[in-house]
């Protein structure tokens, strides 16, 4: 077992962020087998085609060979610096990598995995294997990520809304009820069990990083080890609803007394979110969803409230009762 040990400064410095390169890291971590949740998590078989493209056309073969059963490269995925990070940004922070840097994190994981592929083995020792691996990884963003990720960005930012408001009112304990059933709060510190090593950390008054994950779901992983913060990825609330089935659609009756999209929308607000979080989730135009929310709004049907920079809806008790009648 993990255990942090958390301070009194840790609460004011500890923040958090979201990382597209880890959701790429999840999925191709599923798609070579390393995955301690066989049968769960996000299904695969939309993915595999475009892998075996990849597989064929780019040197993505590199990048699999990195893996091994425990953890994976740093270099291809470097922590995140908070809620605004894109694609983009992790690219670029993989480009930046010293090849000193790389060759290290290459031979560590080399000496832990079994791969005995000779052509990634020779892409990885070339003199341009950063920019070789940082294309590989672009590559596969945009096959098997980006068609996804404006919703699955939106699941996670309403994530961080619910957890970040519990953590500023009521604590650590609040924050981690239901992030995962292999992490508690208990006597000043936080457990995460499923880890079967890992020892007493102390945050040290640096905090910890928190970042809600779509593709790590059902699992969970933590980092106590440079050059990552200490940190815990997790299973975004509402994605398991996303994987396990599509969303159900808005009922009839509901869609009729409605309209179909302002149906959706009301159904959507079981946890206070903003117009792109719902624009995003739904697959709807921002400027659609603004219209529609001001017509439940005017009909006592949402709330809305700042919070910080967004301007975030709710439900109010009219609404719950016909979204749940519904």
């Amino acid at each position: 077992m993990l255990r942090f040990v958390v301070g009194p400064d840790d609460l004011l410095h500890s923040r958090f962020a979201l990382s597209p390169a880890m959701e790429l890291a999840q999925v191709l971590r599923r798609l070579t087998g390393f995955d301690r949740h066989l049968g769960a998590g996000p299904p695969l078989d939309r993915f595999r085609p475009g892998f075996e493209r990849l597989r064929r056309e780019t040197e993505i073969d590199a990048v699999l060979a990195l893996n091994y059963e425990k953890g994976g490269p740093n270099f291809t995925a470097w922590p995140p610096l908070g809620l605004a990070q894109t694609w983009a940004d992790d690219l670029a922070a993989t480009r930046a990598t010293p090849l000193s840097v790389a060759r290290a994190d290459i031979a560590d994981c080399l000496n832990r995995g079994t791969s005995t592929d000779p052509r990634a083995a020779a892409i990885l020792h070339s003199p341009d294997v950063v920019e070789r691996v940082a294309v590989a990884l672009d590559a596969a963003w945009h096959e098997l990520i980006a068609p996804d990720w404006p919703q699955l960005r939106a699941i996670c930012e309403r994530d961080v809304v619910h957890r970040a408001g519990l953590l500023a009112r009521r604590g650590w304990a609040a924050a981690l009820d239901g992030l995962h059933p292999e992490v508690s709060w208990r006597d000043g510190g936080i457990d995460v069990r499923a880890l079967r090593s890992g020892g007493r950390v102390d945050l040290n008054g640096e905090g910890l990083l928190l970042i809600p994950s779509a593709h790590i779901w059902p699992g969970l992983a933590a980092y106590s080890d440079s050059p990552w913060p200490k940190a815990i990825i997790y299973p975004a609330r509402g994605v398991a609803a996303l994987w396990e089935r599509q969303p159900p659609a808005a009922p009839e009756a509901l869609a009729d007394l409605l309209g179909r999209s302002r149906a959706r929308l009301l159904l959507a607000l079981d946890d206070p979110a903003s117009t792109t979080q719902l624009a995003r989730s739904l697959g709807l135009a921002t400027g659609a969803v603004g219209d529609h929310l001001a017509v439940l709004l005017r009909a006592g049907l949402v709330r809305r409230a700042r919070d910080g920079r967004s301007v975030l809806y709710g439900r109010t008790p009219l609404g719950d009762a016909l979204a749940g009648s519904a």
